[in-house]
């Protein structure tokens, strides 16, 4: 039996900046090494040039590179791709991951593959992400409060270093919002997924390993995240509910950001936020609050 009668057709994307080469070395080794090949691979190299990586990896399936002039941030990369999947409608689902990531076990890709058989309204699956000694930080487990990075089900987000989406979820809710180059993409979907009734599944069984990190490195951490705080809210939630949950972020911002300046830049990011578009508003439903709220994030936290 094939493998496109076996299950879903799955494909694998990888956005990198060119600064990383032994990490996306790494990375693809580990997608050749899955036990299921993927059938498509799409490298996009934002605002950096890609050598030539199918021959000296030995990739399976068909490998597409793709570079843009520009550094057009995590979701406008993750579009690139998504676009050129789009246009070649050979695949169902695709996987995502970041370029300094690294797939451990050989069946992820499988394992992947057999979650979207078994449902055909699974539109996102969010991957555990652990340290070289299997650590997971507590801010990437997506439940409020959650200690247990192992406690899988339904979510109301997902990590953007690995996860996998359904091709037709994206047919009907959209790609990434481009327009917030970094922090918080991941919400903006899952809300809009949840909102059309996909269903945003955490499988912590699915490990990516991943370096600890900070998202406070990026010099505009907090001005990015302060302005993609207030377009999500202004996109994603209906009018009441706006000002409570700008209102507990500046509460919480008060309380944990220790540095003059990170507040100084995070509420020049807010006001960047209200005085510039984000994109379409389209808010849920009330409906999509109650059923967020019934899995453990309601969208005012």
């Amino acid at each position: 039996m094939s493998q496109a009668e076996e299950g879903p057709r799955v494909a694998v994307a990888v956005v990198t900046m060119g600064n990383r080469p032994a990490e996306v070395d790494a990375l693809l080794t580990s997608v050749a090494k899955q036990d299921v090949a993927p059938a498509r691979i799409v490298i996009v190299g934002n605002g950096a040039p890609l050598p030539e990586f199918a021959e000296r990896l030995g990739l399976p399936g068909e490998v597409t590179t793709i570079e843009v002039e520009e550094n057009l941030g995590c979701p406008g990369g993750r579009n690139v791709a998504l676009q050129r999947l789009s246009e070649l409608g050979d695949v169902d689902v695709v996987v995502e991951l970041d370029d300094d990531g690294l797939l451990v076990d050989g069946d992820v890709l499988r394992r992947v593959r057999d979650l979207y058989a078994a449902d055909p309204r699974l539109g996102i699956v969010g991957f555990r992400i652990a340290d070289e000694n299997g650590e997971t930080q507590r801010r990437h487990v997506p439940r409020v409060g959650a200690k247990d990075p192992m406690r899988g089900g339904p979510v109301t987000g997902f990590l953007g270093g690995g996860h996998a989406l359904s091709m037709p979820m994206l047919a009907e809710i959209g790609d990434w919002p481009a327009e917030f180059f970094f922090a918080h993409e991941e919400t903006d979907m899952a809300w809009r997924a949840i909102d059309a009734g996909w269903t945003v599944l955490y499988e912590p069984e699915l490990l990516l390993q991943h370096p600890k990190t900070s998202p406070a490195r990026h010099a505009i951490y907090y001005r990015v995240t302060a302005r993609n705080r207030v377009w999500l809210t202004r996109r994603r939630l209906p009018l009441p509910l706006i000002p409570v949950h700008l209102g507990i972020w500046i509460l919480a911002t008060l309380v944990r950001t220790r540095s003059v300046g990170g507040l100084k830049a995070w509420f020049g990011g807010f006001a960047e936020g209200l005085r510039e578009s984000g994109g379409e508003r389209r808010p849920m439903r009330w409906r999509t609050v109650w059923r967020l709220t019934r899995l453990g994030r309601p969208p005012v936290i």
